[in-house]
């Protein structure tokens, strides 16, 4: 099957930091030029920081268009395709996350359940500040940088959830929040093979009354929906991305009846695969 195009960090393991990582400034890196990159995905961490910015930012399906003071935050194995054009100022980041450090992978997971952020003038400055602080001791490499660049990061996380956090809908109980952030990973890693609610349950230790109280309170959606979701959207990244046949795709996703599949996508989408491919590709 041929797949969605996968771009790598191209960089090397900074010592003692969690995974590899990258930091760009943005005028440096446009040159005066347009940014234009086609449907592609990540296997790591992507986080684009504008104090400034126009063009166009399609993620999963979802069209965003940039302004000025906002940040995108992208997980690994997400599809997107982006314009920016010349002139946008800050910072792109990538990274992996290959520490183990529970802490962080905890404020890893929060700040990156949100795509987009948009700050105002003071949210922004902070973020800048903590960009262009690890953008020199990225480039610098004093003494201990490692260290510096980590605290910058877990404050810049924090921060990025705040923002998140301060709308009275994101007023959540933490124990759900986190136990949602777990099941969420979960389905990232095993989607393909396990698509049954009482599976994930088992995996979390909890009830699978508990694991939809959970999803019901924090997103307004039972499990079931969320597996569901999580499906449809992997089948569309492969449809509209990729050249691969339909029995291709399915096999893929865990499906050995190439009809149930073609039935389920339809019942959720309103297509049928092949169709859903010639009118929205």
């Amino acid at each position: 099957m041929e797949g969605i195009p996968v771009r790598h960090l191209t960089t090397q393991k900074e010592p003692d930091f969690s995974g590899s990582f990258s930091i760009r400034n943005l005028t440096e890196l446009l040159a005066g030029q347009d940014m234009i990159q086609e449907l592609h995905r990540h296997d790591f961490f992507y986080i684009l920081i504008l104090e400034k910015g126009t063009g166009n930012h399609e993620i999963d399906f979802v069209p965003y268009t940039i302004t000025d003071n906002s940040v995108f935050f992208m997980r690994p194995g997400q599809v997107h395709q982006l314009v920016l054009k010349a002139g946008s100022i800050g910072y792109l980041m990538g990274f992996r996350d290959e520490s183990g450090d529970k802490t962080s992978g905890q404020l890893l997971r929060s700040a990156g359940n949100s795509n987009h952020y948009q700050l105002d003038a003071d949210g922004i400055q902070k973020l800048l500040t903590l960009s262009t602080s690890v953008f020199h001791e990225y480039n610098n490499k004093k003494e201990r940088y490692q260290e510096v660049i980590k605290a910058n990061m877990q404050v810049f996380f924090i921060e990025l959830i705040r923002q998140h956090n301060s709308s009275p809908s994101a007023q959540v109980n933490l124990y759900r929040q986190e136990q949602l952030e777990k099941f969420l990973e979960l389905l990232e890693t095993h989607i393909f093979s396990h698509k049954q609610v009482s599976e994930y349950a088992d995996m979390l230790n909890i009830s699978v009354y508990q694991l939809n109280a959970i999803a019901k309170t924090t997103l307004g959606k039972t499990s079931s929906e969320l597996i569901n979701e999580y499906i449809l959207l992997e089948a569309k990244r492969c449809l509209l991305a990729t050249p691969s046949q339909i029995n291709q795709i399915a096999y893929r996703l865990g499906y050995e009846d190439v009809s149930y599949f073609i039935r389920f996508f339809k019942k959720h989408t309103g297509y049928s695969p092949e169709s859903f491919r010639h009118n929205f590709r």
